[in-house]
């Protein structure tokens, strides 16, 4: 790579990117944030106009791109069911035709490749918790199959790439991450709950609410991403090389498991006082039972380990979402 260091985000007007485009900047890198705005939006971007190091541009990876970037952050895709599953084969297309856009984009300057991938490839486990060597169980055919099938086929191109072309991939699987700059209309767990409470409304149960998750707050989702990004190829391709593991991918997430009955009763907890309840609703299609991944190789090679608790990150979630609401 070129001693220039010139980042890529795409996504980088959604939720995980923006908080990544910004840690790139204070790292000292120039960077352009790519989103097609279809779920993304320049609001978690205020501040950044009349920084020189920053260039905003609006685009849909499934069409070729290309510029002098040394790094491409590969960041674009709903995330959310209910995004996703609005336009389910725009989601496929972001998540395979954006991956190889990305991958090429990526080989014409000699850039690194940096995927974020998602718990989701492990679809509704039947090994706990999840290791990268677990190949999942997922149901290409349901109808988060859009999702979870389109990452799992854009990991495998780009496993492709890697393998066949020497590109320098690395890719990160990450785990119900939440925080600030979330779309407090996204329908992911968190926001559901948090703003039906802020809401006085009846929060959201699917199922029985054993089904378990591990949250993530995004900061050090972020940590954990600049420390993978700043390792040297050669260390990483050793490392993995020694773990017997041809692709380089690292669970990013936090071991700490809870119901979501837990998590509705901690929500309730810290606010208090709206007449909010729990209501059950039918559990949707191919909702996992358990979800919490096995981190240990990301502590093994990047010395990492989540910092912040649910019930922290919970309370920082809360507020920035009261501010959003005028609560």
């Amino acid at each position: 790579m070129s001693e220039t260091k010139h980042a890529l985000v795409t996504g980088g007007a959604g939720f995980v990117g923006s908080h990544l485009v910004r840690a790139l900047l204070a790292d000292g890198w120039r960077v352009t944030a790519m989103d097609n705005l279809l779920t993304g939006d320049t609001g978690n971007l205020d501040g950044l106009d009349g920084n020189p190091a920053f260039d905003f541009v609006k685009h849909d990876v499934t069409e070729p791109y290309e510029g002098p970037w040394t790094l491409i952050a590969n960041l674009a895709c709903p995330a959310s069911p209910p995004r996703y599953q609005a336009d389910p084969i725009h989601t496929w297309e972001t998540s395979v035709l954006g991956a190889r856009n990305a991958a090429l984009a990526a080989e014409k300057n000699g850039a690194m490749l940096f995927h974020t991938s998602t718990s989701e490839v492990y679809g509704d486990p039947d090994v706990h918790p999840q290791p990268e060597s677990y190949w999942g169980h997922v149901n290409c055919n349901g109808v988060r199959s859009c999702y979870d099938e389109g990452k799992r086929a854009a990991e495998t191109l780009l496993a492709d790439f890697r393998r066949c072309r020497g590109l320098d991939v690395r890719m990160v699987r990450f785990f119900n991450t939440y925080g600030p700059a979330m779309d407090p209309e996204d329908g992911r767990v968190v926001t559901n709950m948090v703003l039906a409470a802020l809401r006085g409304k009846d929060i959201p149960i699917y199922g029985d609410g054993s089904q378990t998750r591990s949250f993530q707050y995004v900061s050090d989702a972020i940590e954990a991403v600049m420390r993978f990004i700043r390792k040297p190829r050669a260390e990483v391709d050793a490392f993995f090389a020694a773990k017997k593991m041809s692709v380089p991918v690292l669970n990013i997430g936090n071991p700490g498991e809870f119901t979501i009955s837990e998590l509705a009763e901690i929500v309730l907890e810290y606010i208090p006082g709206t007449g909010s309840r729990t209501a059950h609703f039918p559990l949707p299609g191919d909702d996992p039972k358990r979800r919490r991944p096995d981190i240990g190789l990301a502590g093994e090679l990047l010395g990492w380990k989540p910092e912040v608790p649910l019930r922290e990150g919970l309370k920082k979630t809360i507020a920035y979402f009261a501010g959003k609401c005028g609560k």
